[in-house]
């Protein structure tokens, strides 16, 4: 699908650039209008996946992410984070809440958190070659800058 705008970035998988990645949605996704509730949605959803990214893409090792996020055509917003990690062995049950492989401190809601802020997810993911999040939204049409 053809896009108004975007944007592309890709940092390494180290905690501290998940505020990064919050900020640089936050303010690409400002041409849009969003409400705040729509824009904490969105911030949220994108720290879910890359945080994922890094403690399950790059467990015990620094990797590299990327982060692209389009205005397609129709108006809606495509977010994609991608890692080339680890990969996902059973990309359904990681799906399912309360999973995780992450240990105790990992409360295994990353998806569904994405799922529930988002009108669309998909999950693409190849052991030994990483992983692929995509995320559509729809906001209303308010300002919409060119």
């Amino acid at each position: 699908m053809k896009y108004e705008n975007y944007i592309k970035a890709e940092f390494p998988s180290k905690s501290v650039n998940e505020a990064q990645a919050r900020s640089l949605v936050g303010a690409f996704v400002a041409q849009l209008d969003p409400t705040m509730e729509e824009l904490g949605d969105l911030k949220t959803a994108v720290s879910e996946a890359v945080t994922n990214a890094i403690v399950h893409g790059y467990p015990d090792s620094i990797g590299k992410i990327s982060l692209r996020c389009r205005i397609l055509e129709d108006g809606s917003l495509e977010i994609v984070v991608r890692d080339w990690g680890k990969g996902i062995p059973d990309v359904e049950k990681a799906r399912e809440p309360l999973y995780t492989t992450g240990g105790e401190e990992r409360s295994g809601m990353g998806f569904t958190i994405m799922e529930s802020f988002m009108d669309k997810l998909t999950v693409r993911s190849k052991p030994g070659a990483g992983t692929t999040v995509v995320m559509h939204r729809t906001l209303p049409r308010r300002g919409r800058g060119r």
